[in-house]
């Protein structure tokens, strides 16, 4: 069996047991965005692409928000768990270390960017999270926190994410009077 397909049902074994519902349908909905962003990633991308938030999906493992009071260093300390998860399923796949190198560093800053690739990842990340987490967390949520993360979330965009979340419809007249009020305080 291929070395990085055998990655990939490993990331989605793991995802799948996750005890947010949106997770599995986010870790390949930011794939897709980042193919759209980026049509021709390579297998480092991808791979961080859809292992991004794996953290997650390991209750025992798990970065909880509750345990920070800074809300980047939740995200930093989320990442890091993510990329070190990452890098041993890697690892056990007999994956070169060059690659995991680079999946690592991806999924280590897909919150804060600083590099190209790490950019992309981050708005794939980020969009999709509009496109696919938003209606849950807000159903989770109420509209304070809804609306935090919703700013947190527009304001790591770059101006080609931004426009085009500014077109999505949540069919839900409260959400998207949400986005409206989020965009217009972000100064778009």
């Amino acid at each position: 069996m291929d070395r990085i397909y055998l990655v990939k049902r490993k990331i989605e074994e793991v995802i799948k047991g996750s005890s947010v519902p949106e997770d599995p349908i986010h870790s390949k909905n930011t794939l897709k965005w980042l193919l759209k962003l980026k049509p021709n990633a390579d297998e480092g991308l991808k791979i961080a692409a859809l292992s991004h938030d794996i953290e997650r999906a390991i209750e025992k493992r798990k970065v909880r928000r509750k345990d920070f009071k800074d809300y980047d260093k939740f995200k930093d300390a989320h990442a890091l768990n993510s990329a070190k998860i990452i890098a041993k399923i890697m690892q056990e796949c007999n994956i070169s270390k060059k690659m995991i190198d680079e999946v690592y560093f991806l999924v280590r800053h897909h919150e804060t960017g600083g590099t190209k690739p790490v950019d992309i990842l981050k708005d794939a990340d980020s969009i999709s999270y509009f496109d696919v987490n938003l209606p849950l967390y807000f159903v989770r949520n109420d509209l304070k926190e809804t609306k935090r993360r919703c700013l947190w979330g527009y304001q790591r965009l770059s101006d080609k994410g931004k426009s085009i979340i500014a077109g999505f419809d949540y069919q839900n007249k409260e959400l998207n009077a949400l986005m409206r009020d989020c965009i217009r305080e972000s100064g778009r």
